[in-house]
């Protein structure tokens, strides 16, 4: 065993127990999304619906999106230490919940979400970068880097009519898009984001977006 697996031993990022980033009864207790749901933005619904009361009315450039998981305290726990405390083999076991839970999308690229510059550097990484990255080998899909974010207010914290006017054109595209991209980011939570980016990407030649999300917020 590594010393400094003895002298920092790996603990469960939701209860504790020894374990590299969740145990097997923490895995095991994810809230899963299975259908029905939204067609459009795949919030969980009585019944399969075309548009459900979370995305009416809104225009959002994105065809559809789908998350693994629902982002309830445990899942956010498991999140919190992937981004803001280095867990970052946390990314390989949410993308296996990922593949096991959304059906592999047909697209020509995954596409990640990118995150403001200020956090990337704070953190060292990027959460959805490494989502995608873990998501392209699992599903044998090439990852594309055609979006940048330009500097602005953050979203968390903001009431949801606050997030959809901070983020739009919070995106610029660097690169052609394939006609057909998934677009890939850690959590879904107004819609807002994935919006915005896919509107970028449809403006850089994409024709079909798809958003894929570990989690998402559920109302």
């Amino acid at each position: 065993m590594p010393l400094l697996d003895v002298l920092l031993p790996r603990r469960c990022l939701v209860c504790g127990d020894a374990a590299d980033e969740l145990c097997e009864r923490c895995l095991a207790a994810l809230p899963r999304l299975p259908p029905p749901f939204c067609d459009r933005c795949g919030a969980p619904t009585g019944w399969p619906v075309r548009r459900c009361g979370e995305c009416a009315g809104r225009r959002l450039a994105f065809a559809s999106a789908r998350a693994a998981v629902a982002y309830d305290p445990v899942v956010r726990a498991l999140v919190t230490g992937w981004k803001e405390q280095g867990r970052r083999h946390v990314a390989a076991l949410a993308a296996g919940v990922v593949v096991a839970n959304v059906h592999r999308p047909v697209a020509g690229a995954l596409v990640p979400v990118p995150a403001d510059a200020e956090r990337r550097a704070r953190r060292g990484h990027s959460a959805a970068a490494a989502l995608a990255a873990q998501l392209g080998a699992r599903w044998e899909l090439p990852v594309r880097d055609v979006l940048a974010r330009r500097p602005g207010r953050r979203q968390r914290g903001l009431a949801l009519a606050d997030r959809r006017r901070n983020v739009r054109g919070a995106f610029r595209t660097v690169a052609a898009a394939p006609a057909r991209v998934v677009l890939v980011d850690d959590v879904y939570t107004s819609g807002s984001t994935a919006a915005a980016a896919a509107s970028a990407l449809r403006g850089a030649g994409a024709t079909r977006v798809e958003v894929v999300t570990f989690a998402r917020a559920v109302r």
